[in-house]
């Protein structure tokens, strides 16, 4: 199959994040056996979805994982031109689709090329990673990561997770975790503001602590130029709260996001702004003895990649890519999870993250050809005496 019919048939399962993936999972399982080559599957507990993960070539340690995700994000509520799950060529060099971009045009490459993994002499092995529900938290991961780990004799070195780069070596993504605060306040008549505790006005005092250490972090130039923004972020994306403007408001909540380079931690903001919630519970409860407020993980945080520019994988990517250029992001991606099971680590893959959860996402066919040539590149490079 060419790269573009296996981009087809990938594209026409509309499996969302949060969404059993079996469908997916279990056609790209048959293809890769079909050509001779055992697959394992990484189930949930349910049993509902699954990652897969193979290898290619010998058994022998120093191989390279190329690694993708086969959930997408929903289409409901955008303006589609075409139909999201037929991939459609207007003959503008573009194919249309859902996940034609972000990511399924990397698998596609991946698939492709397989025939030719298989024929080639391999010095080192290539391994398929493939996982689930990475659009809603980059929640398998972890997992299918470990599982390499262990279920091989043989400990792979490096990993190559293809979210669209344009085909440029990345070597830095910040961390992301999302929470929701709630806060339990005291109803009452308008009229009584200082008598009662409004979970709104609570609530905005702590969007203001979140935003007030967002700009302490600046000051504070913890910085890294690398990225874009250049420190750690906080957002809040959605609140809610109140019934009418004259009744004080007893529940409020808000969603907030906490993205951050490699140089600021997760958990030690979070420990802060949890310190600061217990202060005003304190000081609320004189008031109303019921205040509280409670922060809840909307997904497990997503760890950073912070991968050195002299590191083996950024000389190896450079090479199959042809790319020399190194960049970071912004975004959440699986490379960080990689990283902590102790891979060599980047993201390279085809397409623009410009063109991932919009309508009428493609993938500009140019890309797709770049990223089959790049696994052509692996090859030869993995057939080497001289590959590290």
């Amino acid at each position: 199959m060419t790269v573009e019919s296996i981009l087809e048939k990938l594209v026409a399962f509309p499996v969302l994040g949060g969404e059993s993936n079996l469908s997916i999972i279990h056609w790209i399982k048959d293809y890769v056996e079909s050509h001779g080559v055992e697959t394992k599957l990484v189930p949930n507990e349910e049993g509902t979805k699954a990652s897969l993960h193979c290898r290619i070539g010998p058994a022998v340690d120093g191989g390279v994982i190329l690694s993708g995700h086969t959930d997408v994000v929903p289409v409901e509520g955008q303006e589609w031109t075409t139909d999201p799950f037929v991939l459609t060529d207007k003959g503008d060099g573009k194919l249309y689709g859902r996940g034609s971009c972000d990511m399924k045009g990397f698998l596609a490459c991946c698939l492709a090329a397989l025939p030719q993994m298989i024929e080639a002499h391999l010095k080192k092995p290539i391994y398929f990673a493939f996982s689930y529900d990475e659009e809603i938290g980059c929640l398998a991961a972890p997992e299918l990561a470990r599982e390499i780990n262990t279920y091989y004799t043989e400990t792979p070195k490096y990993a190559i997770i293809g979210e669209p780069s344009l085909m440029e070596p990345i070597v830095g993504q910040k961390g992301i975790y999302i929470l929701e605060t709630y806060v339990n306040g005291s109803a009452g008549h308008s009229s009584r503001i200082k008598q009662e505790i409004s979970a709104i006005h609570e609530a905005m005092h702590l969007i203001l602590w979140l935003e007030q250490k967002m700009d302490q972090l600046i000051a504070d130039k913890q910085l890294d130029n690398r990225f874009h923004p250049p420190h750690s972020s906080i957002h809040i994306g959605l609140v809610k709260g109140g019934i009418a403007p004259n009744i004080i408001a007893d529940k409020a909540s808000f969603y907030w996001d906490l993205r951050t380079i490699p140089k600021d931690d997760i958990s030690s903001i979070v420990a802060e702004f949890e310190a600061f919630c217990r202060e005003r519970e304190e000081k609320n409860r004189k008031i109303f003895p019921g205040f509280e407020i409670k922060n809840v993980e909307h997904h497990p945080s997503v760890p950073h990649l912070d991968t050195k520019a002299d590191d083996d994988i950024v000389g190896l990517i450079k090479k199959i890519s042809g790319n020399s250029k190194l960049d970071t992001v912004s975004y959440a991606a699986e490379a960080g999870q990689f990283a902590n099971e102790g891979f060599h680590a980047a993201i390279c893959g085809p397409g623009s993250i410009e063109q991932a959860h919009r309508a009428d996402e493609f993938i500009a066919i140019e890309q797709l050809e770049k990223g089959v040539e790049m696994m052509e590149k692996l090859i030869t490079e993995l057939s080497s005496e001289d590959f590290l």
